[in-house]
């Protein structure tokens, strides 16, 4: 006789019972916010996966020159992107004494150790040149707080090897009748970019003669700032909570996350604004 399989459920779908049984505090008692605290930079783990995975489907929408893809992925991400700040409000309802009383607990733990969030930025195009005796560009500088040989680390350093969404972005401007620099189609995509003025041009022009292409470019735009919003917010909610101590796992903390404002991931739809 076959065995009927069992009924999915809400619980059994959704893997409910191992979901709740991953936030374990450390600290003793234990302290109250310590659950908050791992909830929430799970959840921005799911978050990041989250939009890690709608970036993989934007990357082969914008080659094939398709807006209306593209754009419905662009507005998920932004979206998720709007979320992700909306959870610093939580955040901050901790105190700097709330946090302090288990901080110690968290060892060297700190979230510059989020394999996921150094993904999304390689994703995105950034590339860090690697330390003295390695090979220029490869990006060991940016995954140097994961394991070596860890999937983890090799995930990242292999979104550093390949196209970002920025390539990506100039070969949709190109598929759409916007010739882009053969340089800029052909450049080594694991060298960081550096803002071009002949890119520039084209982008001017196609915000005056192509609205369907330049609304793309836009909804680059709002994913940019909705980062780069994100990033000031993080800034200030670690200020607020630690003032200028070291970060976690001895992190530059505030120093270091103030020095990443203001470094747009696509500088030249940015600085186009000034010629239009």
């Amino acid at each position: 006789m076959v065995e009927h399989d069992k009924a999915v459920t809400y619980t059994t779908y959704l893997k409910v019972d191992e979901l709740l049984s991953l936030q374990v505090p450390l600290s003793d008692g234990p302290e109250h916010d310590e659950l908050l605290f791992i909830t929430i930079h799970q959840v921005y783990e799911l978050w990041f996966q989250q939009i890690l995975h709608e970036l993989a489907a934007l990357q082969p929408a914008l080659e094939a020159g398709d807006t209306h893809r593209s754009l419905a992925l662009l507005s998920r991400a932004r979206t998720i992107m709007k979320t992700c700040v909306a959870q610093i409000d939580v955040l901050e309802t901790m105190t700097p004494l709330q946090f302090a009383s288990f901080r110690a607990r968290l060892s060297s733990a700190s979230g510059f150790q989020s394999a996921q969030f150094r993904e999304l930025e390689a994703v995105l195009g950034r590339r860090d040149h690697a330390g003295a005796g390695a090979k220029e560009g490869s990006g060991m500088k940016m995954a140097e707080h994961l394991v070596p040989g860890s999937p983890a680390r090799l995930r990242v350093e292999a979104a550093m090897g390949r196209a970002s969404v920025w390539h990506s972005a100039l070969r949709y401007c190109h598929k759409r009748g916007h010739p882009m620099p053969q340089e800029a189609l052909e450049y080594d995509v694991s060298l960081p970019w550096e803002a071009r003025e002949d890119v520039q041009e084209v982008l001017i022009a196609l915000h005056r003669n192509d609205p369907e292409s330049s609304m793309v470019c836009e909804a680059l735009v709002d994913f940019d700032e909705g980062l780069g919003e994100w990033r000031y917010r993080h800034v200030k909610m670690v200020e607020r909570t630690l003032g200028k101590k070291i970060g976690s796992g001895g992190s530059a903390g505030v120093g270091y996350l103030a020095a990443t404002l203001f470094n747009p991931v696509f500088p030249d739809l940015w600085e186009m604004r000034s010629k239009l």
